[in-house]
Order: structure tokens, then C-alpha cells, then sequence
């Protein structure tokens, strides 16, 4: 990976890190599902009026954006709703990397070597520690919801690199746009009408949260994150999401004032340990299949 492009991705975890505390404070008064409608509606609308549709399947683009939108962030969110602290679920939604390595190779056949998979092992060595240390009174129904939304997220870090090398931007947007009714029925049905009653009088914290996930979060640090996935193999890339909890744990410590203890030290020098052995391992023996030259039907 290029310094350029490895600062690229230092930069999306950042972001994904501080977004924890962006959407803890949005469930203050927002319930989760209409949060999560909230976020890539903005996202959205009024994007899609100026970013044409992605040179992509329809039907890819918006498997994705049911991934990322119902399966990663509507799981998420209700589960931080539920009681699952901020930082906790920084930690435990990093199980995506395990999984989008597996899915990347039995998918893809993207075959991680020997180095990277140690490296990614004691990351996640110091995932499970922390984890640990900070989840001992966790509900297991939240914990396991937050399991889900690691799911969902490999999930949709696989359909990106199907997709190929296209518009990571319009993919964001138009992703979004397809998740948004979904997002919305669910909201209602879950939620009730009375999920519409924060929309009438909103707080500016609620607003400040909706900003923050839909334009820094949505719009460009998961399309650099999904450009990085295009062009490395995913044993190369997804390590670094593992830095999410390290800014996660850190801005809930510093804003919201959920502890940090020298265990959790521990296991994040962990992570960032296997990070740097997993990035020795050079890239994988497998290549990512290139995108079709046929034409394809678009959104």
C-alpha cells in the first residue's frame, strides 16, 4: 500500500471512530432505526439530483446499501440504544475484519499469507482483551446485534469489490438512497408513528449527529474506505479498521467520560502491534477479480 493511500485509510478509521460518539448522541433523542433513516436520507437527497447513478447492476448497488444501512448501521445503532456502550461496540464491530477475510476468500479466492493472518490474529487478540475487560455486564442481546452488524459490513465490503473500480462517490450516494425506504418502513413498523415526533422539534445535538454520520461518515470516508477495497487485496486493507476502536474508545473517554483503564491500553497496543505485523505481509497471493468490460445496467 502507498504512504498515500495508507494515510488515506488512517484517516477514514478516524473518522469512523468519532462517529461513535456522533451517533451516541443522536440517540439521545432520535430512536435508532430513524437515526439510521435520518443519516442516509441526508446522504441521499439532494446528492443524487447532481451524481449520476454508479456504472454499476442495480441490483449490486443496492445489495450494498441494504448491508451497510439495515445490516451494519441499523443493527448498531439499536444495540448502542439498548444499552451496548459506545466503545464497546467500536471494539466488537471490528469481528468484520475475520469476516470479510474469510468472505474475500471464499469469494473472491483472495488468499491471505501466513504474515497477514498472524498480524490480524494478535490485532484481534487485542480486540478480545479489551472487549473483555469492558464487557463483563453487557447484555448478550446488544452484544450479539453489534456481532450482526460486523456481518453486514463484511458483507457489504464484499459486494464492493464484485462491483469493481467505479464511482465510489455516486455508489455512496445512490447506496444510500436505496436503503433509506427500507430504513424508514422499518422505523415504523419497530419504532411507530412516534419516531416521527423528534423530526418536529430537533435537538442540535440531533442535528450535529445526522451531519457528522451522513457527509464526513457516509460520503467520504466510506468512499475512500470502499476506493482502498478496490484497489488492495482485502487482507491489506480491513486491518486498519481495527484502529476504529482506538479513536472509538478515545472520544467516548474524552466526550461522553466512559472509562479507559490500562487494560484497555494493553489491547489496543495489541491492535496496533498486528496492524504493523499484518502490513509486513506484503499483499495477498490472490488477486481481486477486475470489474466486467460488458456494459452494465445502472441505478
Amino acid at each position: 500500500m502507498t504512504l498515500r493511500d495508507g494515510l488515506a485509510a488512517i484517516l477514514v478509521v478516524t473518522i469512523l471512530g468519532l462517529a461513535f460518539v456522533a451517533i451516541k448522541a443522536g440517540l439521545e433523542t432520535v430512536p435508532p432505526l430513524m437515526l439510521c433513516t435520518l443519516r442516509f436520507g441526508f446522504a441521499a437527497v439532494p446528492a443524487v439530483l447532481v451524481i449520476r447513478p454508479p456504472r454499476a447492476p442495480a441490483l449490486l448497488v443496492t445489495a450494498f446499501g441494504l448491508a451497510l444501512g439495515v445490516g451494519q448501521f441499523g443493527l448498531l445503532m439499536t444495540a448502542i440504544r439498548l444499552g451496548m456502550p459506545a466503545g464497546l461496540s467500536s471494539l466488537l464491530i471490528q469481528t468484520q475484519v475475520p469476516f470479510t477475510v474469510a468472505l474475500a476468500w471464499a469469494a473472491m479466492g483472495e488468499r491471505p499469507r501466513v504474515l497477514q493472518m498472524l498480524g490480524g490474529g494478535v490485532a484481534l487478540l487485542g480486540v478480545a482483551a479489551v472487549a473483555l475487560e469492558r464487557g463483563g455486564n453487557t447484555p448478550p442481546g446488544p452484544l450479539l446485534m453489534v456481532v450482526g452488524a460486523a456481518l453486514g459490513w463484511a458483507s457489504a465490503n464484499i459486494i464492493v469489490k464484485r462491483i469493481g473500480r467505479i464511482d465510489m462517490l455516486a455508489l455512496m450516494v445512490w447506496g444510500s438512497l436505496a436503503t433509506t425506504p427500507p430504513l424508514l418502513a422499518l422505523s415504523l413498523i419497530v419504532e411507530g408513528p412516534a419516531a416521527l415526533a423528534p423530526l418536529l422539534h430537533p435537538t442540535w445535538a440531533a442535528i450535529g449527529s445526522v451531519a457528522f454520520q451522513a457527509y464526513p461518515t457516509t460520503l467520504l470516508a466510506f468512499a475512500i474506505w470502499n476506493r482502498l477495497l478496490t484497489r488492495y487485496p482485502a487482507a491489506t486493507v480491513t486491518p486498519f479498521a481495527l484502529l476504529v476502536p482506538v479513536a472509538g474508545i478515545l472520544s467516548t473517554h474524552l466526550v461522553l467520560g466512559e472509562p479507559l483503564s490500562a487494560d484497555t491500553l494493553a489491547g489496543g497496543s495489541l491492535i496496533l502491534a498486528g496492524i504493523a505485523l499484518s502490513l509486513r505481509g506484503g499483499r495477498s497471493t490472490g488477486r481481486t477479480r477486475p470489474p466486467k468490460d460488458s456494459p452494465q445496467t445502472v441505478v
